[in-house]
């Protein structure tokens, strides 16, 4: 418990009594950004600016843009890594070797242990990876391992003793022995070159060539120098500090100035002269205070290796950041040097500090309150305040009115004792009289707040209010009263505008740009190359700041901090847009402000604390995007990896294409975006984006071109990568199957035609067919109908025989009759014997074959084959059954037929009863419809 309040008080006593200071940038990655676990132990940069760093869990790199993570080979912490021409050796427990990028853009592993057929000792571990030559060297704590990348071989050095660290000083390889002292590595042969106590009794962190001569730097007891065979005391500035916290990890940096990585105390930044610059902690902008790796970029950025994380410092940064953790400053709304004094005008008061110190800011007494400006006129510094008007003298301030609200204060051009005041309430004169400045009047008529107003001329003013719009004031001589109060409809009102008087003129700013006040034409008129300090797509402010001893007209946009100033070997003016990152610390929107300190410093106030910018660290780079990887996959999400260096060529089914790509910047207020374009389906450019990786999805099949190119700050990079790639038409539309498809149209072409020549030939012989048959059914009915008419004429004929054959019949009916009635009336006669000549002529007509012969013919023609028939059918048949017949045939009755027969009706039944017999008729078979149905 005790240990636990002693910890805590000291925390909190380092917490109270480290001054905030001006830090470089650190960019901060937790183990949840990289994907990997806490701590990392050592770090190194490829020629293409990737970096790697040797985690618990394996190989990490990054790319700028994204983080990837290569497992350990052997499960365990990879403790080392060093790029060595683009080769990444990298050791860990009983285990090293290197990696290497394929085709795809991946790192694939091979293990140099293995091929070597190394035996490591009991839990060996490398921590340390250094070359010099062609040779390669790990150290363990009990080995160094010498390896020859030429001819493939290696060479052991072995200790008693642990072998705490290696280094290589000046193309020598050193190493310490601890308790024995610090040897050099010639021939493939160590040698002792230092045995002195200091470096028995202490481990060291590193050693360097500096000043000439070699320095050795050890964890608890500061610098040494080697000289004449003995060690010597590096006397800094820096000893008490360093002496007072356990230094674990050192780099010196390509300006000769150090870099200390500590056990608990984070980092310390020695100048060349060994003079302290700063401590970064987690107190001011480290994420852990334990260093176990420290790294110097292609560009100077500090990469640390922490315990818990990764942090890379930007210290060659053109911005450095004065981040107070308490609160106790608060928001700074105004600044100035003036008599070596850095004032800070915040909304907690007024706070000072000696210019060129780094110690903490003070309060002045009787400022509590927001400072509105701060302005120097007349070898003097005024200070616009919440509470009135002060005049600030060194610690101390003097109230000169009491007036609440001074926005701001302008001299009046003639009179070098009146400065005129803008208010809460409207316009203020304050005066100079008898050596002091004083309140003289308020000018009567306009009561608007005025924050932003310029002078015209003598007496007339113009007044900014955002809300309402641009005042154009006409005073009398004397500064009292208003005359003339009018609107200026030139330009419109508009939330965080400004005025200002740049170089002898009144500008107005807005979102739609500058405006130039004409005083001829009292208007305002745009002004376009000012207009470039608003961007109207990026515009978050119009307010214009104006350093008159510098000619900078300063403006702020969301993502540039922008300034107009004349050219080097020109007066001509040119506008300089400074990337300004939205993660930077920002002022309040409206209030921004920013003033010069030294030597091309500026200092921009912020919400928490206040932003350095220093122009002479502005460099122009250039930068280079590369594609990092390309996937493809199909509808199942199978993926594939594709080589990179060459011109892809994929399976239709594989028309899903994801690109990654990045830029190798690391500087953690450069913001980088991303442009790309496939051609083969887009004309145009994609917007600009912060994402690193694009996907296209169910392309179709066809060539195209992948083009990225990348915009750090506002410099576009200096190429546009490009990827060729090929999506393979589907199978059925290979060239086979298109052949195929050729062959296939030609056949079903052709069976097509010969399908329609037969159906056309089948149409035409079926019309033709029909048309015959039209035809013959023409002949047909032609034929019938001539049938027809043969027909009516038979049956005229018939019915002409059968009217003739009738009145034949009825004539020989008639006339048997007749003769049978004289016949009879001759028999009855008196004298019948002298009649019988005459009965005899009779009788012989009644028999007269003649008249059955004609009968005969007349019954044949009206029904020529009924004789025929009946004779077939009945062979048996007399001429005189016939004739019975034939009667029976005309449907005549016995009655009738008698006559035709000469014979009685009675005989006539006798005849048809005979008849019936011989035709085999049963009794109840009726003869005459028998007859008549033959």
């Amino acid at each position: 418990m005790n240990r636990f309040f002693l910890f805590v008080t000291f925390m909190l006593l380092v917490f109270f009594e480290s001054p905030a200071q001006e830090t470089p940038p650190i960019e901060i990655f937790t183990p949840k950004d990289y994907g990997a676990e806490n701590q990392n132990w050592g770090i190194s940069q490829s020629k293409d600016k990737n970096i790697y760093i040797a985690n618990n869990k394996g190989l990490l790199e990054y790319n700028g843009a994204a983080w990837k993570l290569y497992d350990s080979p052997n499960e365990t912490i990879m403790r080392s890594v060093n790029v060595i021409d683009d080769i990444i050796y990298t050791g860990c427990y009983r285990e090293f070797g290197y990696w290497k990028k394929n085709d795809f853009g991946t790192l694939n592993y091979t293990s140099l242990s293995q091929r070597l057929n190394i035996s490591f000792l009991d839990d060996e571990e490398i921590w340390n990876i250094i070359d010099v030559d062609e040779w390669v060297l790990f150290q363990s704590l009990k080995r160094i391992y010498i390896y020859n990348k030429r001819e493939n071989n290696y060479s052991v050095i072995d200790s008693n003793t642990t072998i705490y660290k290696i280094f290589k000083v000046n193309g020598s390889i050193y190493y310490q022995k601890t308790k024995d002292g610090i040897y050099k590595i010639e021939n493939g042969k160590s040698t002792l070159v230092i045995d002195d106590n200091v470096v028995k009794e202490n481990l060291l962190v590193n050693m360097f060539y500096h000043l000439g001569q070699l320095l050795i730097e050890t964890e608890d007891n500061g610098f040494y120098f080697f000289e004449n065979d003995t060690l010597k005391k590096w006397e800094i500035p820096a000893n008490n500090v360093i002496s007072s916290v356990s230094v674990y990890r050192s780099v010196q940096l390509s300006d000769n100035s150090f870099i200390l990585g500590t056990i608990a105390d984070g980092i310390f930044h020695l100048l060349p002269n060994g003079e302290l610059d700063y401590q970064i902690n987690n107190f001011n902008g480290l994420s852990n205070n334990t260093v176990q790796s420290i790294y110097e970029d292609l560009e100077s950025n500090i990469w640390l290796g922490l315990n818990n994380g990764i942090n890379c410092v930007n210290i060659n940064s053109p911005f450095s950041i004065y981040n107070e953790i308490n609160g106790k400053i608060g928001t700074v709304y105004a600044s100035s040097v003036f008599n070596d004094m850095l004032y800070l005008g915040t909304n907690q008061g007024l706070f000072y500090r000696p210019s060129i110190s780094k110690s903490e800011f003070k309060f002045i007494e009787g400022t509590q309150g927001q400072v509105w400006c701060l302005v120097q006129y007349d070898n003097a510094l005024f200070c616009g305040h919440n509470s009135g008007t002060f005049i600030v003298n060194g610690n101390k301030v003097k109230l000169i009115s009491d007036i609440q609200g001074a926005w701001n204060m302008i001299p009046i051009e003639g009179n070098p004792n009146i400065m005129l005041q803008g208010n809460y309430d409207g316009l203020y004169v304050i005066e100079k009289k008898n050596n002091e400045w004083k309140l003289r009047n308020k000018i009567r008529g306009f009561d608007i707040s005025s924050k932003f107003f310029e002078m015209v001329d003598t007496n007339q003013f113009l007044v900014n209010h955002e809300y309402k719009g641009v005042f154009k004031i006409k005073l009398d001589k004397e500064l009292i009263n208003v005359l003339e109060v009018s609107k200026d409809t030139s330009v419109e009102k508009g939330i965080t505008s400004s005025l200002i008087n740049y170089n002898n003129h009144i500008y107005y700013a807005y979102k739609e740009g500058v405006f130039k006040y004409n005083n001829d034409k009292q208007t305002f008129l745009k002004d376009t190359l000012l207009s470039n300090l608003v961007d109207e797509v990026e515009y978050s402010t119009g307010k214009l700041v104006y350093d008159k001893e510098r000619n900078k007209l300063w403006g702020f946009s969301s993502r540039n901090l922008n300034f107009i100033a004349p050219g080097k070997l020109s007066s001509t003016p040119k506008v300089r847009n400074i990337p300004f990152s939205k993660v930077l610390p920002r002022g309040l929107t409206g209030y921004e402000n920013i003033s010069y300190l030294q030597d091309q410093k500026y200092l921009i106030g912020a919400s928490s604390g206040y932003v350095i910018l220093d122009l002479d660290k502005i460099q122009e780079k250039t930068y280079k995007v590369n594609i990092c990887s390309v996937t493809i996959s199909d509808l199942d999400s199978n993926l594939e990896s594709v080589k990179i260096a060459e011109e892809g060529k994929f399976d239709n089914n594989f028309n899903n294409v994801e690109f990654t790509f990045s830029v190798p910047e690391f500087d953690k207020y450069l913001d980088t975006e991303y442009q790309y374009q496939l051609e083969g389906i887009d004309t145009h450019w994609s917007p600009w984006s912060k994402d690193s990786n694009a996907t296209f999805k169910y392309l179709p099949f066809g060539n195209y071109t992948f083009n990225v190119r990348a915009k750090t700050g506002n410099t576009l990079s200096s190429n546009i990568a490009s990827f060729n790639f090929k999506i393979e038409r589907p199978w059925f539309l290979s060239n086979t199957m298109i052949f195929i498809y050729i062959i296939a149209l030609w056949l079903f072409s052709l069976i097509v035609h010969n399908v329609y020549k037969r159906y056309y030939k089948k149409q035409r012989e079926k019309l033709l067919f029909k048309t015959q048959q039209q035809l013959e059914l023409k002949e047909l009915e032609n034929q019938k109908q001539l049938m027809k008419f043969n027909n009516d004429k038979l049956r005229q004929d018939i019915e002409t025989k059968n009217r003739e054959l009738g009145i034949s019949t009825m004539s020989l009916i008639k006339k048997n009759e007749f003769l049978n009635n004289i016949k009879k009336e001759l028999k009855n006669a008196e004298d019948s014997k002298n009649l019988k000549h005459v009965v005899k002529i009779i009788d012989k007509n009644l028999n007269n074959s003649d008249d059955w012969n004609l009968f005969e013919e007349a019954f044949n023609n009206a029904d020529k084959d009924f004789l025929k028939k009946i004779k077939n059918n009945h062979s048996t048949l007399t001429s005189n059954d016939l004739r019975l017949c034939a009667y029976l045939r005309l449907n005549l009755s016995s009655k009738e037929i008698a006559p035709l027969l000469n014979i009685s009706p009675r005989s006539v039944e006798v005849k048809r009863y005979r008849l019936r017999k011989k035709m085999g008729l049963s009794h109840e078979d009726s003869l005459s419809d028998y007859i008549l149905e033959i």
